[in-house]
């Protein structure tokens, strides 16, 4: 199994983890340029497909070289990582929220982010939190990715030879939760807002691309134009958006949509991942891989911190998480001004490329020392 890196991966997990950021300012200008606004999908799906995608490159490699039982160790000793940082990231998210509330008078800050079991109740919150049933606002992902990549050891032998095989299983595994409301407890008789049961069949195909994308094919040499797969993807991406920018204007959107067609289209579920949602996402991202074959256009500057910022997803991320709510306490003291709106927003952005940046440095500071390096750069699953 090769792994020569495809950067393409690299920039849509650096910009979806900008888009996360902005869409967790409230009133944040600059979030109403991000995916959600011109479709039924969003950041959440790019982010958990390509954490399928990078998991499997990363350790196929490891089952290929160093056998099943290594791989298993790895992931799951990755799996631990990623729940410490959870716990630990939660803490610090806490602290800095009841900070903000302290200078945000207008505001309940503590209230909006789904704090307040914490203060009625805090050693059970204390427990929930152990148990990833207490997830407030913003920490919903990391306990998601956590479940999924626990998970893998299960199917992964099996997907790097047969992925279809797989698929299928996923896919049946996601029609159960219309059939039987599958999902995992949270808080308050509540369920996780990402519910892992339909979620998997996301990082699932990204783990089957990244098999697919290893193995040699040919091209189709057609013009995009007369590629009908690719024709009714651009079409139903096209017809998604119009959608989601008409329910602006409710008028405008029920003189489009019948009202069967409402009935059957609403409501378009996130927790549970509407086929609606999943369909808009597999179509856009399959109208991105064919128009943006190549990997030349990752080369220029601004591309290149969305890039880097991709191979530190997890820094970046918890990053941004604690940056979202200050940015939302400066906005806040200043009235939400606009302009102060935008330069938080983009200040946020620019402390994530500064930290990605620093964090590559500081990988190639580890390096001198060895005499002999590899060409390649070691995938990160998250």
């Amino acid at each position: 199994m090769t792994l020569a890196r495809d950067h393409r991966i690299d920039f849509f997990r650096g910009l979806a983890l900008i888009f996360i950021f902005w869409d967790h300012v409230p009133h944040n200008p600059l979030g109403q340029i991000t995916l959600r606004n011109f479709g039924f999908s969003d950041a959440a799906e790019v982010f958990v497909f390509l954490a399928g995608y990078a998991a499997v490159l990363a350790y196929g490699k490891v089952l290929a070289r160093e056998g099943f039982l290594i791989a298993c160790v790895k992931i799951l000793r990755r799996a631990w990582v990623l729940y410490v940082v959870h716990i630990f990231l939660l803490a610090m998210l806490m602290g800095i929220v009841f900070f903000a509330n302290s200078h945000v008078e207008t505001r309940d800050l503590v209230e909006e982010m789904g704090m307040h079991h914490f203060i009625s109740d805090p050693q059970q919150a204390l427990i929930d939190e152990l148990l990833l049933r207490f997830k407030p606002n913003l920490m919903d992902p990391l306990p998601l990715y956590i479940v999924l990549l626990a998970g893998l050891p299960l199917v992964l032998p099996l997907l790097v030879r047969k992925a279809w095989v797989v698929v299928a299983m996923s896919v049946a595994v996601y029609l159960t939760v219309p059939l039987f409301g599958w999902n995992l407890a949270a808080i308050k008789d509540g369920v996780w807002y990402f519910n892992p049961v339909a979620w998997q069949l996301l990082f699932v195909l990204g783990g089957a691309t990244a098999i697919h994308a290893q193995r040699p094919r040919l091209p189709d040499t057609r013009p995009l134009m007369r590629q009908p797969l690719f024709m009714t993807a651009a079409l139903y991406v096209v017809a998604a958006g119009v959608l989601t920018v008409a329910w602006r204007w409710p008028h405008i959107h029920d003189a489009l949509v019948p009202a069967s067609l409402s009935n059957l289209l609403y409501p378009i579920s996130k927790t549970n991942l509407s086929p609606v949602r999943l369909l808009h996402f597999l179509a856009l991202a399959y109208v991105t891989a064919k128009l943006l074959p190549d990997t030349g256009w990752t080369q220029n500057w601004l591309a290149q911190q969305s890039c880097r910022m991709g191979r530190f997803s997890l820094e970046i991320f918890c990053l941004g998480v604690l940056l979202a709510p200050l940015a939302d306490m400066v906005n806040a003291m200043t009235d939400d001004a606009f302009a102060m709106q935008i330069f938080t927003a983009l200040v946020g952005a620019g402390l994530m490329a500064l930290l990605g940046a620093w964090l590559e440095f500081n990988k190639r500071l580890n390096r001198l020392p060895r005499t002999h390096t590899h060409e390649h750069i070691k995938p990160r699953s998250f």
